[in-house]
């Protein structure tokens, strides 16, 4: 049953890798056999993360490419066939959320930011690593997304708005790759302790509201992530399609 985890031989693309989830997700799938391409902004980052999997006897290749600029999207897939010859997994974790405040009193120069970072960049490496997977009869892609896509956050709303529509990109993919034998997934997290959400859960009253709302009784790490990330690119998940995994411990859970 193991052997339907199996990444072995899989090339995996890997966005926002340098640090929280990206990295949890980069170093779970080596360590499941996959050959991991690692991407962030600062490749001095994605350099760090690559070493320790090497450390680890796997395999990495870290690429310096940021998610809001379409040209570097298309390199980054051009560098994984160079190297490799084949993209069989794509994970889009990277992110960005500058604006802590009403959508009203958002300037324009910030929705142009997240949109474009977490929507457009998305579109635009996926673009280009379909083809490949096209001509290798298939892959898996994993859109990270968020709980503020099934409500928004407080306070956060120009990102709530980019999840959610990352989460109905994720249905639309998959309706228009099936055929294509390419699956596409999304996985919603609920407040995971990274540097990416610290804001929030270094606020104690907040951090204790969330804690107190959520049946686990804790906030997520990104390891609670990396495991779901792995079944979605493995074939234990040959039949699913289209789907939003939450992963946040129990907290939209509804309640009376």
């Amino acid at each position: 049953m193991l052997s339907s985890f199996d990444l072995t031989g899989k090339i995996a693309i890997i966005t926002g890798a340098s640090r929280g989830i990206g990295r949890a997700i980069a170093e779970a799938m080596s360590g499941a056999g996959a050959k991991v391409v690692l991407s962030s902004r600062k490749q001095e980052g994605v350099d760090e993360v690559a070493e320790a999997i090497r450390a680890s006897g796997g395999e990495a290749l870290p690429i310096a490419a940021h998610s809001g600029d379409k040209s570097a999207q298309q390199a980054l897939a051009q560098a994984a066939m160079d190297a490799y010859g084949r993209i069989d997994i794509l994970v889009h974790n990277a992110a960005t959320n500058p604006h802590f405040g009403t959508l009203l009193d958002a300037e324009d120069g910030l929705w142009q930011k997240i949109i474009e970072v977490n929507i457009m960049g998305n579109i635009w490496l996926t673009q280009a690593v379909v083809p490949h997977m096209r001509t290798a009869d298939g892959g898996a892609i994993i859109n990270i997304a968020s709980i503020n896509g099934l409500r928004p956050g407080r306070m956060q709303g120009i990102y709530s708005m980019t999840k959610a529509a990352l989460i109905n990109l994720t249905q639309t993919l998959a309706m228009e790759l099936a055929d294509d034998h390419i699956r596409v997934n999304a996985i919603a997290p609920g407040l995971v302790q990274t540097k990416f959400a610290r804001a929030i859960w270094e606020n104690e009253t907040v951090a204790a509201e969330i804690t107190s709302r959520t049946p686990l009784k804790r906030l997520g790490q990104p390891g609670d992530i990396a495991g779901m990330a792995v079944y979605l690119a493995s074939p234990a998940a040959a039949f699913v399609t289209g789907q939003t995994f939450v992963v946040d411990g129990g907290f939209t859970i509804p309640t009376l």
